[in-house]
């Protein structure tokens, strides 16, 4: 790989990593958007990793395209960034979908691009509108009016068999069907039904041809086969000329509110060697790395890493930290890169909590790591709580105030002997039940019972020096909820939202659609659920009885990330 200076576009001050074909007559011309401005997308690097695997295809041409700045000018039009041509001039518009706050920004983009919002309404002359990414994987419906086709699976293993199978000389229903039935992973919306009971849940969804009636995720069982980094750098992200690494897929630990630990399930490592491979690329480009994963800290090979990295100008980051995982080469790596503020996610005040949602590590690490990274140099922590978690009491609630008073009075004691004293950001975040993991049956909390339990621990921590508290807003959480637990009959609070200009306000007042029955209602066990037709490998039974686990408060070892029967995803057909 080589280093080529970047497109024409000045405002984004790029530089590629490779070469990027600049187009053909034969080729397939694919405009990858993702729905939200510039810096959120090209710090994602999912994106990006689509980005140069579509580009490395013989026969393919992809560009890129954002939400733009301004979305309220009349003219405003969405064109990529590598051409300036509008994207509905290309063969496949490719939406890259991370989180569900972003499906209103998807309609704008339809709309901005002069493309009918619903895949039904679209002929011969439109694109083909296909989407991917994890939001995706999680549940699809509430965007499946909009879509043509959903990609559930790894990219580097389906992209090529998606590429394979597109034939722009047949009908648009005739190449769907190819794709359905050739392609592990798509979903063709429009080739499914869903019929409801009288009380609103699923009585069943189910295939309307020859088609597969479960949609198998694909994914990589070796990751040494693939490396996967960063194929642009810019300053012009949150990871400001930061050349990303990631390290793994999944997690072990299985927290129960947290779908990449099942999603991406079996959790899989990369060997050292190809992280030693990518690293010897990037730091030819700037000496920033930064190392991601759902469980970073948890690499086996992290003394290699130090080793490696031990004394030469790299400056690293970490996307997640557990505070059980911070061995003194770790430190060491975060005190010579020169990182200010690390990150600890206790996720709930009392060990109560933290079994109920398998968090796996008690107040006394919590502490030890408080007190082991302002030894190493690292002045300033941040706190990652979450409120409104099933089973959680006001003594909950209370528990997260006094938890981070004890790690403010360890954080000060070490502090006073490092002669500097840095800052606490307590970060308050609404609990959201996810698919395909244990929470998926439960209720969300109220907007008035979050807002009162943020008061509360706002209050308390109110006094204490040097300790911030940052809120998320519960009706964004609550917007969040009914998308990521909703079925196809939210695609019509979507298309009134579009219509009345993102006024969500409006929009709830005025649906005939009780967003509450996906966000605030308590599932049965029993209930068909509107991502049901997802087979991600880990069993509903599973599922189930973790969460029972959950309610008696019972703990669950890690994966042991070696075949086994437990959650289904090992087993082999």
């Amino acid at each position: 790989m080589v280093l080529k200076a970047g497109k024409s576009n000045k405002k984004y001050a790029e530089s590629e990593i490779g070469t990027i074909r600049k187009g053909c007559r034969e080729c397939i011309r694919i405009a990858l958007v993702y729905p939200n401005k510039y810096h959120v997308g090209m710090s994602n690097l999912g994106f990006q990793t689509v980005y140069h695997l579509l580009n490395n295809i013989e026969n393919v041409v992809c560009e890129r395209a954002f939400l733009p700045d301004t979305t309220d000018l009349p003219g405003a039009r969405i064109t990529t960034i590598e051409s300036g041509k509008q994207i509905s001039d290309f063969d496949i518009i490719s939406f890259s979908i991370s989180f569900e706050n972003d499906y209103p920004n998807l309609l704008t983009i339809l709309k901005k691009a002069n493309i009918p919002l619903h895949s039904s309404d679209r002929g011969t002359p439109h694109p083909l509108v296909i989407a991917g990414g994890v939001a995706c994987f999680l549940n699809p419906e509430p965007v499946s009016s909009f879509i043509d086709c959903f990609l559930i699976g790894e990219a580097e293993l389906m992209l090529p068999q998606f590429i394979d199978s597109f034939d722009n000389n047949i009908s648009r229903r005739s190449l769907l069907k190819n794709i359905a039935r050739k392609v592990s992973g798509a979903y063709v919306p429009a080739f499914y039904e869903s019929t409801y009971n009288k009380d609103g849940t699923i009585r069943s969804f189910e295939p309307l041809l020859d088609v597969p009636a479960k949609i198998r995720r694909t994914y990589i069982e070796d990751l040494s086969r693939v490396s996967t980094c960063s194929s642009i750098i810019t300053p012009h992200t949150t990871f400001d000329n930061t050349f990303l690494i990631e390290t793994g897929r999944g997690c072990p630990h299985g927290c129960r509110f947290c779908s990449a630990g099942y999603i991406y399930r079996p959790p899989r490592f990369r060997p050292f060697p190809v992280i030693e491979k990518c690293l010897k690329q990037g730091i030819l480009l700037t000496n920033k790395i930064g190392l991601v994963g759902a469980a970073v800290s948890d690499f086996p090979e992290i003394k290699e890493l130090y080793d490696y990295v031990n004394n030469k100008d790299i400056r690293l980051s970490f996307s997640s930290l557990r505070a059980d995982s911070l061995c003194p080469e770790l430190i060491s790596l975060l005190r010579q890169s020169k990182v200010k503020t690390a990150t600890i996610a206790p996720d709930a005040g009392s060990e109560r909590m933290r079994r109920v949602i398998n968090k796996g590590i008690t107040e006394e690490e919590i502490l030890n790591a408080t007190e082991a990274l302002v030894a190493g140099g690292i002045p300033n922590l941040k706190l990652y709580f979450m409120i409104g978690l099933p089973t959680e009491t006001m003594d909950d609630v209370e528990a997260v105030i006094k938890l981070c008073k004890k790690i403010k009075q360890q954080f000060l004691t070490v502090s006073r002997s490092m002669k500097r004293i840095g800052e606490i950001t307590v970060s308050l975040n609404s609990f959201v039940p996810k698919p395909f993991t244990p929470f998926q049956w439960t209720a969300m909390d109220d907007e008035q019972t979050l807002k009162k339990k943020i008061k509360r621990i706002k209050h308390g921590l109110k006094k204490v020096a040097n300790i911030r508290v940052h809120v998320d807003i519960p009706r964004w959480a609550f917007i969040q909820a009914m998308f990521s637990r909703g079925d196809r009959r939210i695609s019509g609070i979507l298309t009134l939202a579009n219509e009345n200009q993102g006024n969500w306000a409006q929009t709830l007042k005025e649906t005939l659609i009780n967003p509450d029955f996906y966000a605030l209602r308590e599932r049965s066990l029993d209930e068909l659920l509107p991502w049901d037709f997802i087979d991600h490998g880990v069993t509903k039974s599973f599922l189930k009885h973790e969460y029972k686990k959950a309610l008696d408060g019972k703990k669950t070892s890690p994966c042991p990330m070696e075949s086994c029967s437990v959650c289904g995803v090992c087993k082999k057909d």
